[in-house]
């Protein structure tokens, strides 16, 4: 890997506190207090700090993930924010942060003021029987007041979580998710297709949930493509769509397989070819105990990662990175794939089609080989 170190990195912010554990969710997370939160928010900022310092790198993106972060508070949240810009530079092109719609006492425009310009808001449906099964503690009604809030605050740039293939969904209420987000001018969706990871509730009740099987599942994600197209959203990555090129910068990060650096419980680094992380542990994090993952960003990584994107793999920035053209076996292999309309292979570059993303992960094993 060519590592150029005055490439600006991006700074994933990972706050470890939720209400209630979702059924669905294997995210780190566990319940707070302001105690717990004051003593998080002073861990953060020290290790924001010294990250800063020791890589004395810049960034250009920050991301508060969780977990739910909003439960901080914008005060606590803004003296994050703070600290990453004294760190990594003091100029962020874009600083997201994860909020749930539930709380209605949190103050958008003091997090507007503070520096975050973009809010990604867990709505995962907008049927109020979806998110009863989902043990989501907002309805719609509650999610309309948050988006009108952050709009109030002068957010312009709003993120909404949808789920794909939940027990009892249908076309029509997927329909009715996909108008909600529409109708109030979402800039971008992120979409996932339900998976019961173990360890969760849902897993325990897998064989109870009357899950839609494997082909159900692609149907839907089929159909939800179809819509989000109707409704003016581009697809530029496998589960994330947006419109007037509203496209997550920080997540971009990940899926062009560009450095960042993890801060809390469970976060993930990626750094001068370097992958570790934070153990699911408040209590190594606090003591600054990571776990090595391994080397990361060789090529096999790269195409794979880079894949998910619409753009896929291009001749202009595989060679910016590794100095070369893309190896012909790849592209000998995508082209196999052209002709079942699963890969487009042009100009040097590969790229997956839309059917092509249905299928991604044994689509991008077989380029791989």
């Amino acid at each position: 890997m060519n590592s150029n170190n005055n490439t600006p990195i991006g700074v994933y912010v990972h706050v470890p506190f939720c209400e209630k554990k979702c059924p669905y969710c294997d995210f780190y997370s566990s319940p707070g207090n302001e105690k717990k939160y004051d003593e998080y928010t002073s861990a953060a900022g020290e290790m924001i700090a010294y990250c800063g310092k020791t890589l004395d790198r810049t960034a250009d993106t920050l991301y508060f993930g969780g977990g739910t972060p909003s439960l901080l508070g914008a005060e606590r949240l803004g003296k994050l924010i703070k600290a990453s810009e004294a760190a990594f530079g003091g100029s962020f092109r874009e600083v997201t942060v994860e909020v749930n719609p539930s709380r209605e006492d949190f103050d958008f425009a003091a997090l507007r003021r503070a520096g975050a310009d973009r809010i990604s808001i867990g709505l995962q449906s907008a049927n109020e029987d979806e998110l009863k099964l989902l043990g989501r503690t907002h309805g719609a009604y509650e999610a309309k007041k948050c988006i009108v809030s952050a709009r109030k605050a002068g957010f312009e740039n709003i993120s909404l979580d949808l789920m794909i293939a939940l027990p009892g969904q249908t076309g029509e209420s997927l329909r009715r998710s996909v108008q909600f987000c529409a109708e109030n001018n979402a800039e971008h969706i992120s979409a996932y297709i339900l998976k019961t990871e173990p360890g969760t509730v849902f897993y325990k009740k897998r064989d109870s949930l009357a899950l839609p099987d494997d082909d159900e599942a692609a149907e839907m994600y089929e159909y939800f493509c179809s819509l989000m197209k109707e409704y003016g959203y581009r697809h530029y990555e496998i589960s994330n769509f947006c419109r007037n090129g509203r496209r997550g910068l920080h997540n971009l990060k990940y899926w062009r397989d560009e450095e960042y650096i993890g801060i809390g419980p469970s976060a993930h680094s990626f750094i001068d070819g370097r992958r570790f992380y934070y153990p699911r542990s408040m209590k190594a994090f606090l003591e600054n105990k990571t776990v090595e993952d391994g080397p990361g960003g060789d090529i096999e990584e790269f195409i794979m990662l880079g894949l998910r994107l619409d753009e896929g793999i291009t001749k202009e920035r595989f060679f910016l990175r590794f100095g070369t053209d893309i190896p012909e076996k790849y592209t000998a292999a995508a082209k196999k794939l052209q002709q079942a309309g699963l890969a487009d292979v042009r100009d040097g570059g590969i790229r997956l089609t839309e059917k092509g993303f249905l299928l991604s992960n044994s689509v991008i094993l077989s380029i791989l080989g």
